[in-house]
């Protein structure tokens, strides 16, 4: 086969579906949103699997399972928080074990370049006692991607490919292989799908017993790769995935290497560590993310008689991104000439929303009628309309995570904050706002909950929502709020001063009310524009 140049993210698409893929599900992240999107091109001309965006994480990864459970090959895919939202249905899979293939991929934000935090998804697999593969380039996106299938089914547990923005976004050559055939619809005979706590047990006791196996794969694989230098017995260098890229980079051609390991699968590879520990008086362990396997390594108290260092000491950053510059500090080399900043003076940019934006017009309106309550607060969520907290808008007090706008002005109001304000879009509504705000109807709590519904998911590129215009009433409706104080306002310039008064009008009201804020995102609407001429 010819080869491709392609996203990580596209390269683990690709390995899928050469894997013999029959379902595909996701929730769009950054950055795992590229992957799902060559799964939804490709099925769309070849109809032979399935590709679907689903309401939220935890929704994607359960069908997913089911695809599993009937034998045939799945893959779900998300970034790291979205594991967070999928994290019930992860572990139990674990437990009820995976009959078809069933590859989870996640996509780590080291840096934080879109994502509320850093956290390091090596620690979810190592949590729910699965495999993982960490690739460090490409090539070893498609190849373990397309592995991990026959080893789920080998093990028979879900296998996780964890993969990091600086790979994900990136692109290079990559060599497919030919296909494989689908598996043929079957249920497994041994795999107890049914979690009492008579069968879960039994099943928890089969996942602990599976570790040594999990262990000597890993300490087999092909992706790990150990390289003693006996001429060297000072440093030794331990990296795992695409900082691995980071410490080659930093010797070139013919210059002698320390002893290197390789680290691209979980459970660590016992046996290659220690062939390493053993031979030198002093690891660098170099790992973008947490320090996941410098923790392992270091124990408690350490090593006896060897120096383990990385994040945890203080030679390498414990926040943000590694790059080579910052692995060739810790590596103790020169420092390689450069520019700084300073060389290259640019007016900041700060991100914000697209001109013509209609909530730009939403926040002019909320704020205007917000000017006679001094103690009011904007609880606002996940997505473009985040961009409010920042200048000229001054809109939001909070985003914390998908759906938390509704919980915490339900909170809020409970514990006396007037007017207590949620703002949430219309994707982030149907992924985690509906529960809340059952609860505040329960409650008949005395808030507003602003939907902001441009009918799209447009912070991740314009993915397909679930629940906007008529269909998003219809729902709010039958949730049990008073018709009354269902209102919709056309965020448009011209309507500015009828929208402050529809909303000051809410904002009197003593219990629960919900105001949609209705406009296509303007993206969105410039792309349709185009696609008809």
């Amino acid at each position: 086969m010819k080869q491709e140049v392609l996203l990580g993210d596209e390269a683990v698409a690709l390995g899928a579906i050469h894997a013999g893929l029959t379902g595909g599900y996701s929730y769009p992240g950054t950055p795992a949103s590229e992957i799902m999107e060559y799964l939804v091109r490709a099925s769309a001309k070849e109809k032979s699997f399935v590709a679907s965006w689903s309401v939220n994480e935890k929704v994607a990864y359960e069908e997913a399972l089911g695809v599993s459970y009937a034998g045939k090959r799945a893959l779900v895919s998300m970034k790291h928080v979205g594991l967070n939202v999928a994290a019930d249905p992860f572990m139990n899979s674990a437990i009820t074990g995976a009959n078809g293939g069933l590859v989870v991929i996640v996509a780590d934000d080291p840096g934080m370049h879109s994502s509320q935090n850093e956290q390091d998804s090596r620690f979810y697999a190592e949590f729910a006692k699965i495999f993982c593969f960490e690739p460090s380039n490409h090539q070893e996106a498609y190849d373990m991607t397309r592995d991990a299938f026959d080893l789920s089914e080998h093990l028979g547990v879900p296998v996780m490919v964890r993969m990091v923005t600086r790979l994900s976004h990136s692109r290079s050559r990559v060599q497919p292989r030919s296909p494989r055939e689908q598996n043929t619809l079957h249920f497994g005979k041994d795999t107890d799908w049914t979690l009492l706590p008579v069968h879960a047990r039994r099943r928890f006791k089969h996942l602990v017993d599976k570790q040594k196996d999990l262990i000597m794969v890993s300490n087999r694989s092909e992706f790990n790769s150990l390289r003693i230098n006996p001429k060297n017995t000072t440093l030794g260098i331990i990296a795992s995935g695409i900082a691995a890229n980071y410490v080659i980079e930093n010797y070139i051609e013919g210059q002698e290497y320390p002893s290197f390991l390789k680290v691209t699968t979980y459970p660590i590879p016992e046996e290659l560590v220690k062939g390493l520990v053993d031979h030198v008086d002093t690891a660098l362990i170099v790992e973008d993310g947490y320090p996941f396997i410098e923790k392992n390594i270091s124990g408690v108290f350490g090593i006896d008689g060897k120096n383990i260092f990385g994040k945890l000491t203080g030679h390498l950053p414990s926040t943000g991104e590694l790059s080579p510059e910052i692995v060739r500090q810790g590596l103790g080399l020169e420092a390689l000439p450069k520019r700084g900043i300073a060389d290259f003076p640019l007016a900041a940019r700060p991100p914000q929303l697209c001109q013509g934006c209609s909530h730009a017009d939403t926040y002019r309106a909320l704020n205007e009628a917000l000017e006679s309550y001094p103690e009011s607060n904007v609880f606002s969520d996940i997505g473009c309309y985040t961009l409010g907290a920042l200048p000229p808008y001054n809109a939001i007090q909070s985003c914390v995570c998908m759906g938390a706008s509704v919980s915490m002005a339900k909170g809020g109001a409970e514990a006396g904050v007037y007017p207590s304000i949620a703002v949430i879009g219309d994707s982030t509504f149907a992924h985690s706002g509906l529960t809340p705000l059952l609860a505040a109807v329960a409650a008949n709590t005395n808030m507003t909950v602003f939907i902001l519904d441009n009918s799209t998911v447009a912070m991740t590129g314009g993915q397909p929502t679930f629940l906007s215009g008529e269909k998003l009433v219809k729902v709010i409706e039958g949730m049990g709020i008073a018709k009354e104080h269902i209102r919709s306002i056309l965020p448009l310039p011209k309507n500015h001063d009828e929208n402050i008064h529809i909303i000051k009008q809410e904002l009197t009201y003593k219990g629960l009310s919900v105001v949609i804020s209705a406009r296509e995102c303007v993206q969105q609407a410039r792309k349709k524009k185009r696609s008809r001429t």
